[in-house]
């Protein structure tokens, strides 16, 4: 019987340095690579920093500091059995940049990490200078297409509901070393990406981390208070603290072909973006836009640094 993975294992060296930094209470894994104001890179479902290793790159080579982390319950970062409400995900991102001496930061988010950002933005403000959101609308874009749409985003964000049963998710993502996080990462992907020679390495190292204790469950908890706070009076003290037009400019990075979150739900967002905000559609590109077209995100989103 194979043994599960160490954390350290998400430690997958390159260009940058990794580090641990306490923040709101827990421990993070950090990696980063340059010098300069700060972009913190906050990845999705089903990954884990090294989902942005083109953008920590290419960031820094455009003269930032690019830093992405674990975060809470992911890859080498504290996996508490707590604190994954949208409250404390915040929590969390707001102390990081505080931790890493830095007065703001560009956030660049991916999925539930761009979900994030855009909540950051909302509920500490001061800390942000621009929002980058691929593949993520506003959370309460997001909830709205699902009660209005429920055969089109409903059916797109089925796997939120799956989530919702107890103990079957965390086997069912960790079965067959992870097959499932293969599944969607091919299902949710553009068809030139499932060809293109580094997917069995994204493939690989994704199911790996999956494996390591504690990672299946964290991620599902993300998914479980998203749905059930919706029912509860935090979630409607969530939804207050985000339905705010950002301060801040916002960049909305989409792929054509992505079946997760679809293009209308993402094109939503505009009614809490502000000013000097736009919004790009990359085609033939699935929900995974900065690894299947690392060039073209990495130069659209240091443009928009660069003019912020």
């Amino acid at each position: 019987m194979r043994l599960p993975p160490d954390p350290s294992t998400a430690r997958v060296p390159g260009p940058w340095t990794h580090r641990d930094v306490s923040a709101n209470g827990i421990r993070l894994h950090v990696a980063e690579l340059g010098e300069g104001p700060l972009v913190l890179l906050l990845h999705g479902f089903p990954e884990f920093w090294w989902t942005w290793r083109h953008q920590l790159v290419s960031i820094a080579e455009a003269g930032y500091r690019a830093v992405a982390v674990d975060l809470r319950g992911y890859g080498d970062s504290d996996k508490p059995p707590r604190g994954y409400d949208g409250f404390t995900l915040a929590g969390d991102v707001a102390g990081l940049v505080k931790a890493l001496g830095e007065p703001r930061a560009h956030l660049v988010g991916h999925g539930w990490g761009g979900m994030l950002a855009w909540t950051v933005a909302a509920m500490h403000s001061r800390l942000v200078y621009s929002v980058t959101a691929v593949s993520a609308p506003h959370p309460l874009a997001l909830r709205r297409a699902i009660r209005r749409h429920p055969r089109r985003q409903g059916r797109a964000s089925a796997h939120l509901f799956r989530s919702q049963l107890p103990v079957y998710p965390e086997r069912w993502l960790t079965k067959d070393r992870g097959a499932a996080v293969a599944g969607m990462l091919g299902a949710w992907g553009g068809p030139k990406w499932r060809v293109s020679p580094e997917f069995d390495e994204v493939v690989r190292r994704n199911r790996e981390a999956f494996l390591v204790p504690g990672v299946a469950h964290s991620s599902m908890e993300y998914h479980r208070w998203a749905v059930r706070s919706q029912l509860r009076g935090d979630g409607r003290r969530f939804a207050e603290a985000v339905d705010r037009r950002l301060d801040v400019p916002v960049l909305q990075l989409h792929g054509a072909l992505d079946p997760v979150v679809l293009e209308s739900t993402a094109a939503d967002s505009a009614l809490w973006t502000g000013a000097r905000s736009s919004y790009r559609v990359l085609p033939e590109v699935g929900h995974f836009p900065h690894q299947e077209a690392p060039n073209t995100t990495s130069r659209l989103v240091t443009d928009f640094l660069a003019k912020v």
